[in-house]
């Protein structure tokens, strides 16, 4: 996305947990614990992705993006597809979006990314507010 800024990316952090349970230090219980609420919106806001489960290897993921922001009033906290984000971004000036993976079958999730979008910081030629510091 055009305004996508600030971008995190937990692939380390994945790949040491994987190793864990891969290694039999950290159990399949503790990491396979998605809320239904996660497993329901993986299933009516989730978009599917390339990569097979890393612990039941029996479905592909889906990643979910959660949105989070103090001007996203009502709509803070949930979840969203790619469309209805690039939308969002031109109409807020800025808001955290937070992609999830999770299996629908084992209920394996973790967090992969996180980012910035918004409006904020884009030069579009309209007049903009200073903030007291400025």
């Amino acid at each position: 996305m055009r305004t996508q800024r600030q971008v995190v990316d937990y692939a380390l952090q994945r790949r040491a947990l994987l190793a864990g349970v891969h290694s039999g230090r950290v159990g399949v219980m503790e990491v396979c614990d998605a809320s239904p609420y996660l497993l329901r919106a993986a299933k009516f806001h989730g978009q599917a992705s390339d990569v097979t489960c890393p612990v039941c290897r029996k479905e592909p993921l889906t990643q979910v993006s959660w949105v989070y922001g103090d001007e996203l009033k009502h709509a803070a906290g949930s979840a969203r597809t790619n469309d209805e984000l690039a939308r969002m971004a031109t109409l807020f000036e800025e808001f955290t979006v937070y992609v999830v993976e999770v299996c629908r079958t084992c209920s394996w999730n973790h967090l992969v990314q996180s980012y910035v979008l918004g409006t904020r910081g884009m030069d579009d030629g309209r007049p903009r507010r200073r903030t007291a510091s400025e």
